[in-house]
């Protein structure tokens, strides 16, 4: 695991004295999301491609709502899935346990539901912009 500077300072016990305090706490968790979770960054890549095709395609409000959804969809699932995977480790250590494994298989699940939403919602907004493309 990468370690920063924040890393090697005094861990924080007592509750977030400011709103501002609470982002950057966010804010680092993103970074460790960017820095640690391969999936994270693919899922970011696909919705940069997507967004771009969007924009091309001029598509209406309400096909960028349910855009937006989706996209939500998928990284909610991850940032949870990711949390789980934390929790669990830190249970169990490098012990194998079965329910450990049925908990991170579940929260994958999770994320693949949500992708499948993805994709499904992007199909329905995609594929008839394309076939006209095609006539």
């Amino acid at each position: 695991m990468l370690m920063d500077s924040k890393d090697k300072q005094k861990p924080q016990l007592d509750k977030n004295k400011s709103f501002l305090q609470s982002v950057g706490h966010a804010l680092d968790g993103i970074k460790r999301l960017l820095l640690e979770e391969r999936n994270f960054r693919i899922d970011l890549i696909v919705a940069i491609v997507v967004l771009t095709f969007a924009i091309v395609m001029k598509i209406s409000i309400n096909e960028w709502l349910w855009l937006f959804a989706a996209f939500f969809s998928v990284i909610g699932s991850e940032v949870l899935n990711t949390v789980i995977e934390n929790v669990v480790d830190l249970i169990v250590g490098h012990h194998f346990d079965f329910l450990a494994k049925r908990a991170k298989d579940v929260a994958a699940g999770g994320v693949l539901l949500s992708a499948l939403f993805a994709v499904i919602i992007g199909m329905l907004i995609f594929v008839p912009r394309f076939m006209t493309l095609l006539k």
